[in-house]
């Protein structure tokens, strides 16, 4: 993208149409007035966090606009990922228009209309798929009844319940005029030359380092983040800041001026907004991240763990819940009355315990790739079991950033108070997530307001230590920590205390199953279905699946085949020869089938094939193990030859 272009275009252009100018003739109004928005587009996103993108030409779309808004477009639904929902017989999905949100209009800034001038555009509208007429089955929709769900449900029992108000600083139910629920991103990325080849050991001496986090970015990297904060900023995002992340290593100088070997880790930061319209800002800050970089010759990447040995990317993710009084003002549901007496109020603490409780059902959502998984292990700054810190004490907050969440809270703002869920990652479906993280704090929030329990009261229990027995809690788990549980616990401590956590995405997806009444809580309300939870399952194992088989063992194959015998007859040691012996075995374990024995990747297709997942899924963690043994070791092997055969 021409930053000249930007700079140039910047006040003539309209990036957004907010929520409050949906109306036919408004909408009508503003394209006609823009001649350079050439499309429409409705945006649904399915159960694999896919966005649709179709191109209807404006001037058919304003022939007949009401038509449109109001019945949207029908699609083959077989095309997006809604398994066992939208069947190649029974694919019909039409594509509604949400009006509560704001439109974002797409500009193509390598596509210049020669009549105004000006980048072509296309509006696109985020949108609801409904199948058949009825059933809405999309990621937008669920999130949509999440938060209706909670708003209604949160009302009725601060209603029934007076006394948790007392402790937030309201007077009656009566002067609530809407529950509001807010939620944040953060997006973290890499970017790299093209065809630039990582090496891991430079990468991890500069994380040791630090030589990368918060430095001052250069060449096109800086000029890429400069204009994908400008934009962001022009479509109402309310950038906070942009900055380097720990990964990465410096760019090097060619001796034409220009970089290269370009190779760095970033991060972008915005401002809050309604849960709903903070997914649709995230889908929209990775589209305008990914185009901008590339329009600079950088290839972006929001994978959780692309380089193995070095620092993930996260998608921190906040979540709030306040309450807009009728006489204009905010109140925060989460912070007491008294911020220097109590760490929360009551639903603060009941919203902790549910999603806590409920993480288990949760975590499918959040970690349901292979990469994912990766970037969850210990030493990186990536939580791992299911605990949360709240503060040393009341008076001093703290941010331990080795938990899966933590309170946030600003003593001298008490509208600031929330969660940071720590283990979402950018390729996650927020709106699912979202979705789920409300629906298990509602679950919390209900069985403490019930209960009666004070603000103290519940501090207490969710301090419990393990085996002790509270009124919500699980008897056998911990789920409060202000230490570094990775410098404090054991292995086996941490297991034991805060549960063991999934290796595997088929570790992961079962839970649903094998934590019945935990699922429940997602489908109170009607929020999730049996129906989007099954298709949602399908549509994970099938790409864990096809990833394991067709992606992840033929990479290891070829590094395998990469480990030769680089040692021949004359300077070699006994050590060599020892070292290369076991690298042919652990090659023979994973590749080499005889007549006798089937190798590690024969094993794991074949159990894939048979629908075997759990043995699947236990020998992918051994090829896991096997493989960062071989890896190790063919480095000690090559460390130690002066001269390679």
């Amino acid at each position: 993208m021409s930053s000249e272009i930007l700079s140039s275009e910047k006040g003539k252009l309209v990036f957004l149409i907010p929520a409050s100018q949906h109306s036919p003739e408004e909408v009508s109004s503003i394209l006609k007035q823009h001649p350079e928005i050439k499309f429409v587009s409705l945006v649904g996103v399915d159960l694999g966090g896919n966005d649709t993108d179709e191109k209807i030409p404006v001037e058919l779309f304003i022939e007949d606009v009401e038509s449109f808004l109001t019945y949207g477009v029908q699609t083959d639904g077989s095309s997006v990922v809604l398994p066992d929902i939208a069947s190649l017989n029974d694919a019909r999905v039409d594509i509604i228009p949400d009006s509560t949100v704001n439109w974002f209009v797409d500009y193509n800034f390598d596509n210049i209309d020669e009549v105004t001038g000006y980048p072509i555009g296309t509006l696109r509208i985020p949108s609801f798929l409904i199948h058949n007429d009825t059933a809405r089955v999309d990621s937008r929709s669920v999130l949509a009844a999440a938060v209706d769900h909670f708003k209604s449900q949160v009302l009725t029992l601060v209603k029934e319940n007076p006394y948790v108000l007392e402790n937030i600083g309201i007077s009656s139910a009566d002067d609530i005029a809407d529950i509001v629920l807010t939620s944040a991103t953060e997006l973290e990325f890499w970017v790299k030359t093209p065809e630039e080849i990582a090496d891991v050991e430079k990468l991890s001496t500069s994380q040791g380092l630090k030589e990368q986090y918060w430095k001052r970015t250069v060449g096109p990297v800086r000029t890429a983040l400069e204009n994908t904060l400008t934009l962001m900023d022009e479509y109402g995002l309310g950038v906070e800041m942009g900055h380097k992340e720990v990964g990465g290593v410096q760019a090097k100088v060619a001796g034409n001026g220009h970089y290269n070997h370009i190779m760095e880790q970033l991060e972008i930061d915005w401002k809050y907004s309604t849960t709903l319209q903070a997914a649709d800002n995230e889908l929209l800050a990775r589209q305008l991240v990914q185009e901008t970089f590339t329009g600079y010759g950088l290839e972006v990447t929001f994978n959780a763990k692309p380089i193995e040995g070095v620092a993930g990317s996260g998608e921190h993710t906040h979540v709030g819940v306040a309450a807009k009084l009728k006489n204009g003002k905010v109140k925060n549901l989460f912070s007491p009355a008294n911020i220097t007496a109590d760490y929360m109020s009551p639903i603060g603490w009941g919203a902790l315990m549910g999603l806590l409780k409920n993480y288990e059902v949760v975590n499918p959502f959040v970690s349901s790739t292979n990469d994912s998984l990766n970037r969850l292990k210990p030493g990186f700054e990536a939580p791992v079991c299911i605990v949360a810190s709240v503060g040393h004490t009341v008076e001093t907050p703290s941010r331990n950033r080795t938990i899966l969440t933590g309170l946030v809270r600003d003593m001298a703002n008490p509208l600031a108070t929330r969660f940071e869920v720590r283990s979402p990652n950018p390729t996650c479906n927020t709106y699912l997530i979202l979705a789920a993280i409300y629906q298990t704090m509602l679950d919390g929030i209900t069985a403490a307001i019930k209960a009666g329990k004070t603000a103290k009261e519940l501090e207490a229990d969710f301090s419990k230590g393990l085996g002790d027995e509270k009124f919500y809690l699980e008897k056998d788990r911990a789920y409060r920590s202000e230490d570094d549980v990775f410098e404090h616990f054991t292995e086996e401590e941490r297991n034991a205390f805060f549960g063991k956590p999934p290796a595997t995405v088929w570790e992961n997806l079962v839970s649903f199953q094998n934590y019945p009444n935990k699922k429940s809580v997602l489908l109170q309300g009607g929020v999730f279905t049996e129906k989007i939870i099954h298709s949602y399952k399908l549509a994970t194992l099938t790409q864990w699946a096809t990833e394991l088989t067709q992606r992840l063992i033929p990479d290891n194959m070829d590094f395998v085949r990469s480990c030769k015998k680089l040692h021949g007859s004359e300077n070699v040691s006994d050590l060599d020869v020892v070292n290369w012996e076991k690298i042919n075995q652990l090659r023979n374990d994973l590749m080499k089938d005889s007549l006798s024995k089937k190798s590690l990747f024969t094993q794991i297709r074949e159990a894939v094939e048979s629908g075997d997942y759990d043995t699947a899924s236990k020998l992918q963690l051994e090829m896991n193990q096997t493989i960062g043994t071989l890896k190790n070791l063919y480095a000690v092997y090559r460390r130690n030859l002066i001269e390679l055969a």
